[in-house]
């Protein structure tokens, strides 16, 4: 299984793929997309949503994997750094692959093993699991860290079956 990791950014989006060969990780790429060229904030969404249409079709991976919104205080960021996420999963859904979405804390305990451990620590742990000569650049090291964290989950899902279904609740029936 060969996965697309995304860390979604509106100045930054950064991409990593890893393939599962038996039960080793094989670093294949990564690195970054850089918007700040784009004059206006749609052409930097364009240039994500073509910057990873290159490279799914390069690499054709079978999955993608992106990060999801942390909370922010700034509302204007946490808008864009949605819609950065919005032309990412766009451009993975236009190729027909599956999308799973992880939060910084799922990313974090299955690279490392501790969800509130430090960036140096998983882009540490990457290069380990990985082979890599060096450290990756930032944005490229948390998109690899999500697409391990996606490699490790289905795995996991396969071993034990899938989730429980969540039973759907309507607003009628809360109760605080």
């Amino acid at each position: 299984m060969r996965v697309l990791g995304i860390d979604p950014g509106s100045r930054i989006t950064g991409y990593g793929l890893v393939e599962q060969v038996g039960n080793r990780l094989v670093h294949v790429d990564n690195g970054a997309i850089f918007t700040d060229k784009a004059t206006d904030f749609s052409g930097r969404l364009k240039l994500i949503f073509d910057g990873l249409s290159a490279v799914i079709s390069e690499y054709s991976p079978d999955e993608v994997a992106v990060e999801n919104i942390f909370f922010s205080t700034n509302v204007q960021s946490a808008l864009k750094l949605g819609q950065a996420r919005g032309a990412a999963i766009v451009a993975a859904v236009h190729a027909g692959l599956p999308v799973a979405e992880y939060t910084a804390l799922q990313v974090k305990l299955a690279v490392v093993g501790r969800g509130r451990a430090e960036k140096g620590q998983v882009q540490q742990m990457l290069k380990a699991l990985l082979g890599l000569p060096e450290i990756a650049q930032a944005d490229a090291s948390d998109a690899l860290a999500v697409a391990v964290c996606h490699v490790n989950s289905h795995g996991l899902a396969q071993k034990t079956g899938p989730a429980p279904a969540k039973r759907a609740t309507s607003w009628r029936n809360f109760k605080p």
